[in-house]
């Protein structure tokens, strides 16, 4: 990954490829082009205290997520100014809010790809926008290219590699706040892009059995207690859904759990990921054009898988259990049809109407075996239904729960992270729906509020008196069109800055 550090350096001294600064918008109260932002205040006077029109004759406006390059001012060790945009300037006597910093920062690390090393001039006020800009150059500069011809270099064929390295000017390099904010950024990113690059990871190289192997691996480099289930330990401990979701395949199912505990723990969280490595929707198979970007299928599992060791590499002060429920979903002989019948980990049947509604089957089994250890509260986070994608788009995810307050402070932990979220009720009457003749529950119900009916599904195997949440991430997980921001093309990682945030305030005792 990209390194960082912290400078108090001069940025005309200061040898680097390039210098990075913010631009905003014109205002009502400052009409006109754009506005060179704080950070930038040397790059701005060595032309003259005309930067803002020399930007405004190339082009620029200042909008969200626009770049300008131009040549560096006589007497600069950088030879390149890139001028990203910052969006709308803030309020009087307020500096630039964390969201914003992140995605100018990502955009200006993806615009360097190739470069070896860039200061980054941009607004920062306190270690906070540190932290921000931090993540959005780590984010930013996120590829994946392991499947990928390098080439020959000499011909320019290779792959462009990520930014080298970014100093934050205006950081303080001595200061305990700045150093640990930027540590903290740098232990999620550096998770989080492991998530992205288990997403971006074809199903045929990452099947139940290799991401548990990962996951043991990383376990043991962080100090993380690791039990894997494999298929004849799942069939001996009664786990149906799993079984069932993962029949068709040759590749066995797995469910992984990982303990982080830490000795000042007063509060412990279970996080539980949906890990579907491919799915094809099974017997019901999906038609083509549905099924192309399926190795997504596993997000939340790898978003869970991410919290946890992050939690543990900033020794968060919370216990975290993660629950990885692993299978792959495929048409076969072996196969769970329509009709069929599971009894799951909790004993409860469910009647299986449609076997492209696999990943609630799988998440039900360890939702209850995370309900055996009493935590004070449980997160599901899945790749779950299409229907929560038309309600709420492709970037943010939908929040349900059986208890408002909670619902609400993962709603917070959300917007403190910078994942766009919306909270989502779980309507009683849609319940009726999933009655079956034949078995306790159906998994599937009315097709109109699909998310939400899958949600409710989820709340018949969360332990009595439990608080629970789900996040469905079906539209965020996975960025089909081009990057934007600090969010790449591929597998985003959505959900584990969240996940992050929440077991921090858990650890401040924030839970009830």
């Amino acid at each position: 990954m990209t390194a960082l550090t912290l400078s108090t350096a001069a940025v005309a001294g200061l040898r680097a490829d390039a210098i990075v600064i913010g631009v905003a918008k014109g205002s009502a109260s400052k009409p006109g082009g754009p506005v060179v932002a704080p950070g930038a205040e040397a790059v701005d006077q060595a032309y003259d205290g005309n930067l803002a029109g020399v930007l405004e004759t190339l082009g620029a406006s200042g909008a969200e997520g626009e770049v300008t390059k131009l040549p560096a001012p006589a007497g600069f060790k950088a030879p390149l100014v890139l001028a990203v945009g910052l969006g709308a300037q803030p309020q009087e006597d307020s500096g630039y809010d964390a969201e914003a910093l992140r995605k100018a920062a990502g955009v200006a690390a993806r615009a360097l790809s190739g470069t070896k090393k860039a200061a980054f001039a941009l607004p920062l006020t306190d270690a906070a926008d540190a932290a921000a800009v931090a993540e959005g150059v780590l984010l930013g500069a996120y590829s994946f290219d392991a499947y990928k011809d390098q080439g020959d270099a000499k011909n320019g064929k290779n792959a462009k590699a990520p930014l080298g390295e970014a100093a934050l000017l205006g950081g303080k390099p001595r200061d305990k706040g700045y150093k640990a904010a930027v540590e903290r950024a740098v232990a999620v990113s550096e998770e989080l892009n492991r998530a992205r690059d288990l997403i971006n990871t074809p199903p045929n190289d990452l099947n139940p059995e290799a991401f548990a192997a990962v996951a043991q691996t990383a376990a043991k480099e962080h100090g993380i207690k690791v039990q894997v289930l494999d298929e004849k330990a799942l069939v001996k401990g009664g786990y149906g859904g799993i079984l069932g979701v993962g029949a068709g395949s040759a590749s066995g199912p797995r469910l992984v759990k990982l303990s982080y505990t830490s000795s000042k723990a007063k509060k412990h969280i279970a996080l539980v990921g949906k890990g579907i490595t491919y799915d094809s929707g099974g017997i019901s198979l999906k038609p083509a054009g549905h099924n192309e970007t399926m190795k997504c299928d596993m997000s939340g599992a790898a978003a869970v898988f991410a919290a946890v060791v992050a939690a543990a590499r900033l020794g968060l002060e919370v216990n975290v259990t993660g629950w990885l429920a692993l299978a792959e979903n495929m048409p076969s002989g072996s196969a769970t049809r329509p009709g069929d019948v599971l009894r799951m980990y909790s004993g409860k049947t469910v009647e299986v109407l449609n076997t492209d509604a696999e990943g609630r089957l799988v998440l039900a089994d360890a939702l209850w075996a995370a309900s055996q250890e009493k935590p004070d509260a449980v997160v599901d986070v899945a790749t779950l239904t299409g229907a929560m994608v038309l309600a709420l788009g492709n970037r943010t995810f939908g929040i349900m729960a059986n208890d408002d307050a909670f619902r609400a402070l993962v709603q917070e932990a959300a917007e403190e992270a910078g994942e766009p979220a919306w909270p989502m009720p779980l309507p009683e009457h849609l319940r009726k729906g999933m009655e079956s003749s034949t078995a306790d529950i159906a998994n599937m119900g009315e097709r109109m509020g699909g998310g939400l009916v899958a949600g409710l599904f989820l709340r018949e195997f969360v332990g009595e008196g439990i608080t629970w949440a789900h996040l469905d991430i079906a539209g965020p997980a996975f960025n089909e069109g081009g990057p934007f921001g600090y969010t790449p093309k591929g597998g985003t990682g959505s959900a584990v800055r969240t996940l992050v945030r929440l077991a921090e305030r858990a650890a401040a005792g924030e839970l009830s």
